[in-house]
């Protein structure tokens, strides 16, 4: 479990996150989104460390990151997978090395233990023939799988992904969802997602946080944000017509029953 306690962030003067308090829940996808400036990339890195509130705490399961030294961060780092925008590969890594990369740098484990806890990550997302293969021979479904088989290379304990769906036909976006939410499951993950995919929050939203210019807005259920009343929310949540007349059936169901 993160929990997350009254975050305030500023640049120049300017607030990008307002006093944010939620909790992000052990065994579940929890979902951030919001509109493009909204905060929820700065909330992401915030969570992770990269940067710094001026105010408030960040629990790691009673551990706040605020008050961390540099030995101790490092520490959690090694309890976190991370699954990059672009899923962030290294192009003269075989898919195998880009895997084993962070064993590499987080484990004194040997050669043979590296590659067989790589290769049982790979099988795990279905990429148990791609080995030897380099990003540039495989699609982009099959980075993205890649970047999951290595973000959970080290067993983490807290997973976060940002937009794992960027770039993705829809099709292979459901299997992407549906392998994060799976994973999630299977070890007990906390799992954060940054997202702008609708498709995403209605499939694996379990927890959804709305971050609106730098506050949380609304914080529920994927099955909640069909009757909220919400006005941000529904702007957001509601600006195709796809997700329009699904709120209008939802709406006329309400009233008949």
């Amino acid at each position: 479990m993160i929990e997350v306690k009254d975050i305030y962030k500023s640049f120049d003067n300017k607030a990008v996150l307002k006093d944010i308090s939620t909790i992000f829940d052990k065994g579940k996808t929890n979902l951030i989104i919001g509109r493009s400036g909204s905060g929820k990339t700065v909330l992401m890195k915030t969570l992770i460390g990269l940067i710094r509130p001026e105010s408030g705490e960040i629990r790691y399961d009673n551990r706040n990151l605020i008050s961390m030294n540099k030995n101790e961060l490092k520490n959690l780092r090694r309890e976190m997978g991370m699954m990059f925008q672009g899923s962030a590969l290294f192009d003269s890594m075989t898919v195998l090395e880009n895997v084993t990369f962070p064993l590499t740098m987080f484990t004194k484990d040997s050669k043979k233990d590296r590659e067989k806890r790589a290769k049982f990550c790979l099988e795990r997302v279905n990429l148990a023939d791609a080995d030897d293969m380099y990003p540039g021979e495989i699609s982009g479904g099959m980075m993205k799988r890649v970047a999951i088989a290595r973000a959970i290379a080290l067993n983490p304990d807290y997973l976060f992904c940002d937009e794992p769906n960027s770039g993705l036909d829809p099709k292979t976006a459901l299997l992407i969802d549906e392998l994060i939410h799976d994973i999630t499951k299977e070890y007990k993950i906390t799992t954060v997602i940054n997202t702008h995919d609708m498709n995403s929050v209605m499939n694996i939203g379990e927890k959804i946080i709305f971050i609106f210019e730098g506050e949380k807005a609304w914080e529920g259920t994927k099955d909640e944000i069909m009757s909220s009343t919400n006005e941000k929310l529904n702007d957001f949540v509601f600006a195709s017509d796809l997700f329009k007349k699904v709120k209008k059936v939802e709406n006329l169901l309400n009233e008949e029953g």
